[in-house]
């Protein structure tokens, strides 16, 4: 497969790959990355189709599995041999396929897609679809609003637990970037063939699946619970945050990389203590 994947790294250690989720960037990820670059060497990705990355092929379906075929090639092409992995939301189903083909180390996942049932899919391809079709005339209306902490509060409260933590240059590139992302629409369509299913196939991956108590698109009560009952095995965490918790917690989402990380033999333990109320 022909494919350019933007990606940003910097730190030394084993490599860690980062995956956001559909419509995201990897800039989402900056404040994460600063607490663990000393302890990883830390590969931020544009999912193909987002940011910088280019599209999959015309002639492949933009669903989890081709993802997941994406990011394979893309560890031959930089000579990752079974790397550690965390993922969120889309990026988070792609990371526990890629622990399904034993092609990483461990896989941390935060609000993973494929635990909905097919209405809860439906809400989360609505929500999503109303900002990737936003018509261009209102555009510049919701950049001035993200510029300003209550417009980000306003148009970002199902994402994100806090959104006021969110800064203004953050907020309004990650707009932009999702209104160019050629890959939106087919993604969510995608989504539709989509389910997390025959979790003991992953079973010999080290796996840790943490989720936003404040999540309001993969809604944590409905979801997570699903999470720990077919992966009863794995690490699991709730944490003080949202479906996107990077910025709402960046301690807590780093300790919990590494926590999942730590259960791979190469690393140490690490004890989690998620902030804002969470548990293990």
């Amino acid at each position: 497969m022909t494919l350019s994947i933007n990606h940003h790294r910097e730190g030394s250690g084993p490599p860690l790959v980062l995956l956001h989720g559909v419509g995201h960037h990897w800039q989402a990820w900056r404040p994460v990355i600063e607490l663990l670059s000393d302890d990883f060497d830390v590969i931020a990705c544009d999912s193909p189709g987002f940011g910088g990355s280019s599209q999959l092929p015309p002639s492949i379906e933009p669903n989890i599995a081709a993802y997941v075929d994406a990011f394979e090639w893309f560890f031959i092409e930089l000579g990752l041999e079974r790397p550690h992995v965390a993922g969120n939301s889309m990026g988070g189903a792609i990371a526990l396929e890629l622990a399904r083909r034993r092609a990483v180390r461990s896989a941390t996942a935060f609000s993973p897609a494929g635990f909905w049932t097919p209405l809860e899919l439906r809400f989360a391809q609505i929500s999503l679809g109303a900002l990737a079709n936003l018509p261009a005339a209102l555009r510049p209306a919701v950049l001035a609003l993200a510029r300003r902490p209550a417009g980000r509060r306003m148009l970002f409260g199902q994402l994100f637990g806090y959104p006021e933590r969110l800064p203004e240059d953050e907020a309004v590139s990650a707009l932009r970037d999702a209104w160019a992302a050629p890959a939106f629409n087919g993604v969510l369509d995608a989504f539709a063939g989509y389910s997390f299913a025959d979790p003991d196939e992953l079973r010999s991956v080290p796996i840790a699946i943490g989720w936003g108590k404040l999540d309001r698109l993969l809604i944590h009560r409905l979801q997570a619970p699903r999470a720990r009952a077919m992966l009863p095995w794995a690490t699991h965490a709730t944490l003080g945050a949202g479906h996107v918790p990077f910025f709402d917690d960046p301690p807590a989402v780093a300790e919990f990389i590494r926590v999942g990380a730590s259960a791979a033999p190469v690393l140490r333990r690490a004890r989690l203590a998620p902030a804002d109320g969470g548990h293990v």
